[in-house]
């Protein structure tokens, strides 16, 4: 199966920027403006598509090059939306030298995605992230709140099929 990426277009509501233009006006004028801006435009849309982000650079009177640049560097901050599933696989140290990166592929081939993107159908996205704190579970993989540990590939299937 070749894997795809899938993008979705934005959609924001008009009461999603109401609420947005509240929030800028409401640091606007605030030295250290632009973190808690962001963090406030993510509670509004879930994560901060480039959209929101030339909103919030226009309110500022700033380049979107430096919003850009502060979203890309907190890991807080998403660029995409989640899927009602979002699943992340692990890839610290402990949980890599465990075949993390095997699990990885099998989601991929599973789900027909590439790793940073949304299932068409938005059940399913799919992420790397570091270190969760499990390392005796290892390798990890989380799907919401729920957390499973020494995995195999050949268990992923029938974990996937709980969530379809």
């Amino acid at each position: 199966m070749k894997k795809k990426m899938t993008t979705v277009p934005f959609e924001g509501t008009a009461e999603q920027k109401a609420a947005l233009d509240a929030v800028i006006a409401k640091y606007k004028d605030e030295r250290g403006a632009l973190m808690p801006i962001l963090q406030e435009a993510q509670d509004i849309y879930g994560y901060l598509p480039v959209e929101v982000q030339q909103e919030i650079a226009a309110g500022l009177d700033i380049p979107v090059s430096e919003v850009f640049g502060v979203v890309t560097f907190y890991s807080q901050f998403l660029l995409n939306p989640k899927g009602a599933n979002p699943v992340s696989i692990c890839l610290g140290t402990a949980c890599y030298v465990k075949g993390a990166g095997k699990l990885m592929e099998k989601c991929e081939e599973l789900l027909g995605i590439e790793c940073g993107s949304l299932t068409s159908d938005l059940k399913f996205s799919l992420d790397a992230t570091r270190c969760i704190g499990a390392c005796g579970l290892a390798p990890v993989l989380t799907i919401g709140e729920d957390v499973y540990g020494r995995l195999e590939p050949s268990m992923l299937p029938d974990i996937i099929k709980k969530y379809q």
